[in-house]
């Protein structure tokens, strides 16, 4: 089995959102497999609290306007660590340095990735400036 259609489309919104709020390292990965409570998870990094508030601001609003409501959201008060709960999709967005400690992606490593669109991969897919999403 593999996420919903719906999950996709929020895990899509919610990567641009955060992409829009200057977010690092945006991935969406299918967890459908592996969780039953959730299809995707999206993981973004923002390299300041303040950043980290401003994204999961910003993907709020964003999956707001397609009609889903977080069920349930943890860690915004502190801006290190946010979960946000939307059922279909969960959002991790991060500081970069508990991004790198927790490295959520190396824990669902065996979890495909979802493909997102190229104006949604976040700052650090182009790192080498040419335009091509490689990393030097």
């Amino acid at each position: 089995m593999t996420a919903t259609e719906r999950a996709v489309e929020l895990a899509v919104a919610a990567a641009r959102a955060a992409a829009d709020r200057k977010a690092h390292e945006i991935l969406a990965l299918d967890v459908s497999e592996q969780l039953v409570l959730t299809d995707v998870f999206v993981i973004a990094s923002g390299t300041n609290e303040r950043q980290v508030g401003a994204i999961v601001d910003a993907v709020e609003e964003a999956l707001h306007g397609l009609g889903a409501k977080p069920v349930r959201r943890e860690g915004k008060a502190q801006g290190r660590w946010v979960l946000i709960d939307f059922g279909d999709v969960v959002v991790h967005v991060q500081h970069a340095e508990d991004r790198v400690y927790y490295a959520l992606e190396r824990l669902w490593k065996d979890c495909p990735l979802i493909e997102l669109p190229p104006d949604v991969h976040g700052t650090s897919e182009d790192e080498d400036g040419t335009g091509d999403g490689t990393r030097p």
